[in-house]
């Protein structure tokens, strides 16, 4: 989803600037999707959507340079959409000079009662906004298309002078490096409820084109190609089921009915489609280390793992490599399965090839650097704990990793 709207963006508005804000752990997954050159305002913990466009907008203005006159349009990264709604955002640019806050808002297909609604003034294209309403039942939200309401879709356009004046007004910061190192403070609270339902200079602009929130199971469901990815049979009673299979097995599904299936190297979901939506609360219970992740330079995928030791499939892209850094808690090796490349340990360098076997006793420094892509199995033997961390710098925030 990341891929495909960066690439729509910057594919109707070849001159955007595009800044990514995200959490601490999805900084690297983002720079193997887009880049290394990808621009990331990183959130040191969720505190809610006012609280992050704060600091993407204090990060855009005191590490970007971004002038307070310039316009910042604030976009979700999981609508599925054509072109036509990324030329729509790029008309709010030319509407913000006559409010302080324009919205998207998305013409309704039905009467939802899964979004909040905009009511307007009138029906036309650019209208002000008379009030919000929260997700209502289907009698209500009947009551609102009457009323030519929109969703609410949180595609939020303004200057940036306006949303740093908001967020001084809440939050008790001097610059983007004081509110981070404050972030933990900040109360956990909405855009929508901080600033834009109190904004009283306000408007919309309706969006008449297609439209799908794919946030849950059940509307991903909706725009898959194909009802199975990955090692997947469904027998012929099975109806209206979706599965998701990133596991090497294979996965067999026999008499099931309007089921979201999904599985992964961290867990594995089965949900009726409806009930998709509601699984938030529970996967909040759920406290697992992390088995598969994708880095910067590649992917790596915990294969076994016990008290004192740990397997580690590791695949790198051609041209990267790990940071320097060295473990003082345990031994690790690493066997070249396929591909070609170079290590350094300790400064000395060795090229390696498949069937290479390379050690590194603790507190070694090792990198490894991939000429092509490279397979490599790891094996770690000691103490793996949290004390075990190393840091490296990206972008401008330190990133603390417990893996390869």
């Amino acid at each position: 989803m990341l891929q495909r709207v960066y690439g729509q963006i910057t594919s109707v508005d070849k001159d955007a600037k595009v800044t990514i804000a995200t959490s601490k752990t999805q900084v690297s997954a983002i720079h193997n999707q887009l880049g290394d050159s990808v621009s990331i305002c990183v959130e040191p913990m969720r505190r809610d959507t006012f609280p992050a466009i704060a600091l993407a907008s204090a990060y855009l203005h005191d590490e970007l340079g971004v002038n307070n006159d310039e316009v910042v349009v604030v976009c979700p990264v999981d609508p599925y959409v054509d072109d036509t709604y990324y030329e729509t955002v790029v008309k709010l640019e030319g509407l913000v000079s006559s409010s302080n806050i324009t919205l998207m808002g998305i013409e309704p297909t039905y009467a939802s009662e899964k979004y909040g609604y905009i009511i307007p003034e009138d029906k036309d294209e650019v209208s002000k906004v008379k009030e919000f309403k929260e997700k209502p039942d289907r009698a209500t939200a009947e009551e609102y298309l009457k009323q030519g309401a929109v969703w609410n879709a949180g595609v939020f356009a303004f200057r940036l002078g306006y949303l740093l004046s908001k967020a001084h007004e809440f939050l008790d910061f001097t610059d983007y490096k004081d509110l981070y190192a404050k972030y933990s403070t900040c109360p956990k609270i909405s855009f929508d409820y901080a600033v834009v339902e109190k904004e009283k200079n306000i408007q919309v602009l309706r969006y008449k084109g297609q439209w799908k929130d794919v946030g849950t199971w059940n509307m991903m469901a909706e725009v898959m190609t194909d009802n199975v990815q990955g090692k997947v049979l469904l027998d012929e009673e099975t109806k209206n089921t979706n599965v998701v299979n990133e596991l090497g097995i294979p996965i067999l599904v026999m008499g099931a009915k309007d089921l979201i299936i999904a599985a992964s190297g961290d867990g594995i979901l089965v949900s009726d489609k409806e009930r998709s939506g509601y699984m938030k609360p529970y996967v909040d219970k759920i406290s697992t280390d992390i088995k598969v992740a994708e880095k910067s330079w590649g992917t790596y995928n915990v294969l076994d793992a016990g008290p004192r030791y740990m397997t580690v499939k590791v695949i790198l892209k051609t041209g990267s490599r790990m940071s320097y850094h060295s473990h003082e808690c345990r031994d690790e090796s690493w066997t070249v399965l396929s591909g070609s490349g170079k290590t350094i340990i300790d400064g000395m360098e060795q090229v390696v090839r498949p069937g290479d076997v390379v050690t590194m006793a603790a507190g070694c420094k090792h990198t490894i650097c991939a000429d092509t892509e490279m397979t490599l199995l790891e094996t770690q033997i000691g103490e793996i704990d949290k004390k075990d961390k190393r840091k490296y710098k990206l972008d401008n925030d330190t990133e603390e990793w417990t893996g390869e």
